[in-house]
């Protein structure tokens, strides 16, 4: 479908297909196994200048929005999901910093972003704190000029391989979540480690860990917009940053998609090709109509992004949830074109199943996305 692309964001997916194709593809499995952090197809991407997108040209980037980033991400999960998520959870740590960064913080670590010098990560979740962020337990003490974190972070994508990272702990536990506080820190800090790697399921090549702070003192300056904020911080930029979850999701349905189309057109079953089976056409068609339509909510909510409208956790939640949704019934669907052959690690298939299931998970599981989706649907109803 034809959704009006400019010139520029028609470049920026043309670029973004040529590395996903040429640097992406052929080294996806090769860090599926190894479950190395693929730093040098990141400076591909640096070298491109995509890791500033949406970052104003002020700071370095070049302020061209959401939906740009949304495409180059698509671009990148249709190669690999894990590799596209190395490059989407920077934007996620980075995405603080530009909605509520001061200037001298956006001088300070935007430019190093914008240029993929560097890495950012978002830390929330904990071991007893997922769907429940409210139950976060990391504390932040103010002492003198400085605050002291303690406590730790779970699931961190890019953590340890990050430099920069945004994270959001209790300054004030007695308030709930109206006590919380977002804090950058970097990397190098005393008292701010890291724990195992985690083996996952999918989306090997990202790296995952806990973030540990002990007696981790950062200067008061790392404080993001004011204490109490951290769940304000928090639940924008998940606004601002689902939509490109769900283009990760977006990506790999796609490039899921189009593995089936071309297996089916070269499998021969009963003397003939398998794509001249109803069956199978039927199954294809349905995964492009419903991969079609997600591909739309998405920009559509991107777009909605960058026009600066803020109300957006409804339309956000819905492209998260569908898209991902969609994401993981087209891998399945595919892996069963496949047939034995899908469930066999010697085609790439069944690694697009595997890295299609954590985006109904992360960022907010699909069971939460309802839960948003339904109470601003309540709420609309008593305006």
């Amino acid at each position: 479908m034809d959704y009006l692309l400019t010139e520029e964001q028609k470049m920026i997916r043309d670029l973004a297909r040529k590395i996903a194709e040429e640097k992406v593809r052929p080294v996806a499995a090769k860090y599926d196994v190894s479950e190395e952090f693929p730093w040098d197809v990141l400076k591909v991407i640096a070298d491109a200048d995509l890791f500033g997108l949406f970052i104003p040209e002020e700071y370095g980037g070049m302020g061209v929005g959401v939906l740009n980033l949304c495409i180059a991400t698509e671009e990148f999960a249709r190669a690999c999901g894990g590799i596209a998520v190395c490059y989407a959870a920077s934007a996620l740590g980075t995405f603080p910093i530009v909605l509520f960064g001061n200037d001298e913080q956006k001088k300070k670590y935007l430019p190093d972003l914008a240029s993929g010098k560097k890495v950012a990560a978002f830390g929330i979740t904990e071991p007893g704190a997922g769907s429940d962020a409210s139950a976060i337990k990391t504390t932040a003490k103010k002492v003198g000029d400085h605050y002291v974190l303690n406590g730790l972070k779970h699931f961190i994508t890019n953590g340890g391989d990050a430099e920069t990272y945004v994270v959001i702990v209790m300054t004030d536990k007695t308030k709930g979540a109206r006590g919380a506080s977002a804090f950058i820190v970097e990397k190098g800090t005393p008292g701010f480690t890291f724990g195992k790697k985690e083996d996952k399921f999918g989306i090997r090549a990202s790296s995952t860990r806990e973030l540990i702070f002990t007696d981790c003192k950062i200067p008061k300056e790392n404080l993001l917009a004011k204490e109490g904020m951290g769940f304000i911080v928090t639940m924008r930029t998940f606004d601002m940053s689902r939509p490109g979850v769900a283009a990760q999701a977006l990506g790999i349905a796609q490039g899921a998609l189009d593995l089936a189309v071309r297996y089916a057109k070269e499998r021969r079953q009963f003397g003939k090709s398998i794509s001249s089976f109803q069956g199978i056409q039927w199954m294809l068609a349905d995964m492009a109509t419903e991969i079609e339509a997600a591909r739309a909510l998405v920009y559509s909510t991107a777009r909605m992004v960058d026009a600066g409208i803020k109300d957006i956790a409804k339309e956000s939640a819905m492209a998260k949830m569908y898209a991902s949704d969609v994401a993981m019934k087209v891998s399945v669907d595919a892996l069963q074109i496949f047939g034995g052959y899908g469930y066999m690690k010697d085609y790439p298939i069944e690694k697009y199943v595997r890295d299609a299931k954590i985006t109904q998970i992360y960022e907010g599981t699909n069971q939460i996305q309802r839960n948003i989706i339904g109470l601003a649907l309540l709420r609309e109803a008593l305006k």
